[in-house]
């Protein structure tokens, strides 16, 4: 992979120079889902699928990107002095939301450069290659021009992009996975102090299996900036009855006792989600810490119904998938993973049901929905870096 990348980079830009590598992964959160800007818990996990970069300093103010995932496109060009929003950038906003990110917070780039990039996280899944390619940028910068900046300030400023330039309210647990993930670990991240630890996942008799609906989301053109909004609509009434600041304060039982100050059903029920899916993730993960994957994989079940009814952010094909799963002999748990509105699933599987399950979800989404599900037995990595 990295003799390809370096051959591409050469064939697009030219040889000499200090060319350097870089990676940063996608993510799959294993359970707590639209908890992260309400103040709760996650726990995602880092992939090993994920965004390599190749990058030089240039001599000039240029900066020139180029996809190998859209080589139709080409090299797209813009420049340090004019880093605004611009559609017919596309996918490249995405970058230069970062390099104007941290020229926002006084880190200042004496040159350009010249950027190639190449990505195995499927365009759209849900698994954050938005979140991928803004973490990697943020390494890069930080190698490149020898910013004294840390992997939880990039993951900040990669959020930061994302919600003010890139227009997606998106909470941290996207670029906080791919910049602070560790092989072989969930994060048990508390999204509201950005306390963390890493929990190990010992799964010796079963396979974390993504499942690809194959339907793309966006999530700036989906309505995850409204349920955002109905949340915070939600907290600003309960903050008249109770003092908290933000739904993730609130147990289950607290929540009971005071949502009835929501007038809203609909905001009622986004709340209600955010609050249970936070409890859910707190026990989750200690229920996996005490070895107990079984109610691990309930908790994930739980997750998907709240998600499915309370906060209606997966769709037909999705809950397919999901039920499919649910029958098959020797699935433990399974759910929607990522922002909603299609996208993956997430199922942990028993090492002997892998086969069956990739058999009978792929016919059985064949058969309703008419599309090929796409399914990755997956592996926990490490967090962005430069590579060797």
């Amino acid at each position: 992979m990295k003799e390809k990348l370096y051959s591409a980079f050469i064939g697009k830009y030219g040889d000499g120079g200090d060319i350097r590598m870089y990676f940063a992964p996608g993510r799959v959160n294993l359970i707590g889902e639209h908890t992260d800007y309400n103040g709760g818990h996650v726990f995602p996990c880092a992939l090993t699928l994920g965004t390599y970069g190749v990058a030089r300093k240039r001599q000039d103010s240029k900066l020139r990107f180029y996809s190998m995932n859209f080589e139709s496109i080409g090299i797209v060009e813009s420049d340090l002095n004019d880093l605004v929003p611009d559609k017919k950038a596309g996918w490249t906003n995405y970058p230069k939301g970062v390099l104007w990110a941290f020229k926002e917070r006084g880190y200042q780039m004496d040159c350009g450069m010249d950027v190639l990039i190449y990505g195995d996280i499927p365009n759209g899944s849900g698994l954050s290659s938005s979140a991928s390619l803004e973490v990697l940028t943020g390494v890069m910068l930080k190698d490149l021009y020898g910013f004294e900046v840390s992997l939880p300030d990039i993951a900040l400023i990669g959020q930061y992009s994302e919600n003010n330039f890139n227009g997606c309210n998106c909470g941290i647990m996207d670029q906080f996975a791919s910049a602070m993930g560790k092989k072989d670990h969930a994060i048990f991240l508390d999204t509201n102090t950005l306390e963390y630890e890493y929990a190990p996942v010992k799964l010796e008799d079963a396979k974390i299996v993504i499942t690809n609906s194959k339907v793309k989301h966006s999530l700036v053109d989906s309505a995850y900036n409204d349920r955002r909004n109905e949340c915070e609509r939600a907290l600003k009434e309960l903050k008249e009855v109770t003092d908290i600041q933000a739904l993730g304060d609130l147990t289950e039982e607290e929540f009971e006792k005071y949502k009835e100050a929501i007038k809203d059903d609909v905001c009622r029920r986004r709340a209600k989600h955010a609050v249970y899916e936070n409890q859910r993730t707190i026990h989750a993960e200690a229920a996996l810490k005490a070895g107990n994957v079984e109610q691990f994989g309930k908790y994930m079940n739980e997750s998907h119904v709240s998600l499915r009814d309370d906060y209606e952010v997966s769709c037909e094909e999705i809950d397919v998938l999901v039920e499919l799963a649910w029958k098959i002999p020797g699935v433990i748990g399974s759910r929607i993973t990522g922002g909603g509105f299609g996208g993956c699933t997430v199922s942990i599987v028993k090492n002997e049901a892998v086969d069956t399950f990739i058999e009978e979800v792929q016919k059985g989404y064949q058969e309703k929905c008419h599309k090929k599900a796409e399914i990755y037995v997956v592996d926990i990595g490490d967090g962005a870096h430069r590579l060797s």
